[in-house]
């Protein structure tokens, strides 16, 4: 079904649904690698104002990845809420974008909305919004998830503590924790991604990560970034998984590229439940996503990737996870060119991750070759932070030198709960106080005053 306005003296025709959204995006370098970008900022414009007027009604009879040749495509349409739709049903693209940024839509109506919405929708609208609207509509979004601590609490900013090593040397691992510890970092999840696919080595680290969190009685979740797969093995092995982790991506031929489809991902979520390791909760799944990733794959037909992106968030959903971020600048500069791309990427896949009823983080990231610096980045965490991020990550330094890229610092941590009054997941807040690494208003002792009999037991201990 082509689409099409006049504009500027000029007549533009959008073939399909597909062509319409990718005409609508904000430049980025890699829908111009496939070659399916605007060709003028005019044509960008007039893609805007055409999709502006378009119903919602329509992402629900046209399939942009074909129904039956995509298990994502399937899972969207087959647990779409029709009665969650309703209140927006009678709303244009354009007119959603009005009600996201009215006080009608409040906290509570965007969440009795979310699982109505569907991930070309969020995409859809999210063309439309200036970064502030971006900011503004999700900083009204609450998502609130619990394993052994409760994370996006009003006034609450958690974080991964990323601690990875070249070779997964246990001792070098927990010092790093230790460092992320002491600068209060580590509530989200204290998660390591292995530099190999030995399952023996990422046994040895789960073990490791799992006896020093239960010796220190910290309240938090761990994690080993292994591919599903081999948790699963790990845990008919008896180790002790508190989380399930997967990259995953917008349609099934993508998802195939990471080895895994929705089946086994049912099956990884069911096993790690069944564990009953979780205190105060019981969401296990932790995904990542990123723009570009399908696109990499071969595997986008023909969508734009900010869309793609989007519909890794409907595989996201369907598993309840305690955790979802996106690594908005790990993929590189063939997808997102600058720190102009990667700060509206983050803003985008937050939002759009948000409105859809997920508790978004990110990898506030850029990889070396990118035309981006940490300038850029400080500009990202502090608007993402603004907008109500759920979790960013840290690595020591913001250096990760397993994966040679540039992430945040533990020390940004500090800096954004200081100036925006943000505190730790309160469970995790507790514990800080109790072992004096923190003060009751939030004070980090360790540094300030040097450390507690507790941080010097804790330092022995892991040394």
């Amino acid at each position: 079904m082509p689409f099409g306005c006049d504009l500027g003296g000029e007549r533009h025709v959008f073939s399909s649904l597909r062509a319409l959204l990718a005409s609508a995006s904000p430049a980025r370098s890699g829908d111009e690698l496939a070659g399916i970008t605007a060709a003028s900022v005019t044509q960008r414009v007039a893609a805007r104002w055409v999709l502006a007027d378009l119903p919602l009604k329509v992402f629900l009879n046209e399939a942009l990845i074909p129904y039956e040749c995509d298990e994502v495509t399937r899972l969207i349409i087959d647990t779409h809420d029709e009665a969650a739709f309703a209140p927006i049903s009678h709303l244009t693209v354009g007119g959603l974008r009005d009600w996201l940024l009215s006080e009608a839509a409040d906290e509570a109506a965007l969440a009795a909305v979310a699982r109505g919405i569907t991930p070309e929708m969020a995409a859809a609208v999210s063309k439309l919004m200036r970064n502030q609207d971006l900011i503004a509509v999700s900083r009204k979004i609450r998502v609130v998830t619990s394993f052994r601590n409760t994370i996006g609490l009003a006034g609450r900013l958690s974080t991964r503590l990323q601690p990875n090593h070249p070779v997964d040397d246990p001792r070098a691992i927990a010092a790093a924790v230790l460092d992320g510890l002491l600068h209060g970092v580590g509530d989200a999840v204290i998660g390591v991604n292995p530099a190999t696919d030995s399952v023996p080595a990422a046994t040895t680290l789960v073990r490791m990560l799992d006896e020093l969190r239960e010796r220190h009685a910290i309240p938090t979740q761990t994690c080993v970034l292994g591919h599903v797969t081999n948790t699963l093995t790990i845990i008919e092995r008896g180790a002790p998984v508190d989380l399930v982790f997967q990259s995953v991506a917008g349609s099934e031929a993508a998802n195939a590229g990471f080895g895994v489809d929705l089946a086994v991902l049912r099956e990884a979520q069911a096993a790690t439940l069944a564990l009953g390791r979780g205190t105060v909760g019981s969401n296990v799944m932790y995904f990542e996503t990123g723009q570009g990733s399908a696109l990499s794959a071969g595997a986008h037909h023909g969508v734009d990737q900010q869309t793609m992106e989007a519909r890794a968030y409907a595989v996201a959903r369907a598993f309840n996870p305690l955790l979802v971020n996106t690594v908005v600048g790990f993929i590189g500069p063939e997808y997102l060119y600058d720190g102009k791309q990667i700060i509206r990427a983050g803003l985008e896949d937050h939002f759009c991750g948000k409105l859809l009823g997920l508790p978004m983080g990110a990898d506030v990231c850029y990889t070396n070759h990118a035309e981006a610096d940490q300038d850029d980045m400080d500009s990202l965490m502090t608007l993402l932070t603004v907008a109500g991020c759920n979790f960013l990550i840290c690595v020591p330094g913001s250096d990760d030198v397993m994966l040679s890229y540039q992430s945040l610092s533990n020390h940004d941590a500090l800096y954004l709960r200081s100036v925006m009054n943000l505190r730790p997941a309160p469970e995790f807040e507790a514990w800080l106080r109790n072992v004096g690494i923190c003060a009751v208003d939030g004070t980090l002792l360790a540094l300030a005053h040097g450390v507690s009999p507790f941080v010097r037991h804790l330092a022995e201990n892991i040394s």
